[in-house]
């Protein structure tokens, strides 16, 4: 699995994550969008985040995706046999484009992306994806994802589409104690998505 931060990066919250795929039997690694801009660092509260967003680019989040994908095929990343993405808001659209991106990704999966973000990519993509939606999105009004939704069956995109109604943007990395049920589906949703299309 790897793991595509929010607009902050590589926040501790995605670290930790990637820790509870690999309790899960999961082989995770998450990304640092900014390392070509910020260099090496803390992506903690105080990191100026959004002066290094616009220097990101789809090309270079696909090499990092790229990468990881590399570092887990090999021995010291689990010498992985099926790859999967995983990203929020900034990170879930990025996600979704890497299935047109990454040659052999077996599934995308994206909590509360930004779909006008991905629908250029709907052309190429290949692997099948697993939108997560906050039904309360103040980010992306749920119009969007039923438009998203009815662009990916006209390509014939495999693609499954979950809404958490009332639940906020970043409801499952921000304020996951408010939202346990719904985060709760959400893990069990994408184990179930990665354990049927690996």
């Amino acid at each position: 699995m790897v793991v595509l931060p929010d607009v902050r990066g590589l926040h501790h919250f995605y670290k930790e994550l990637a820790q509870r795929f690999a309790e899960a039997g999961i082989d995770a690694v998450a990304i640092d969008y900014f390392s070509r801009t910020a260099g090496m660092g803390t992506r903690d509260e105080s990191f100026d985040f959004m002066s290094h967003v616009p220097k990101t680019t789809a090309e270079g989040i696909a090499a990092d995706t790229a990468a990881a994908i590399a570092y887990l095929k090999t021995k010291d990343g689990g010498a992985v046999k099926s790859l999967f993405t995983v990203g929020f808001c900034f990170g879930g659209s990025n996600s979704w484009n890497q299935s047109a991106m990454q040659p052999g990704l077996n599934g995308a999966i994206g909590f509360y992306g930004r779909p006008e973000r991905s629908l250029p990519h709907i052309s190429k993509m290949k692997a099948p994806l697993l939108l997560l939606v906050a039904g309360n999105d103040a980010a992306t009004p749920q119009e969007a994802f039923f438009d998203f939704d009815r662009r990916l069956s006209e390509a014939s995109v495999s693609h499954e589409m979950q809404i958490y109604e009332g639940a906020p943007h970043s409801f499952f990395d921000r304020t996951f104690e408010q939202w346990k049920d719904a985060c709760d589906d959400a893990w069990r949703r994408i184990l179930a998505f990665v354990k049927k299309d690996s």
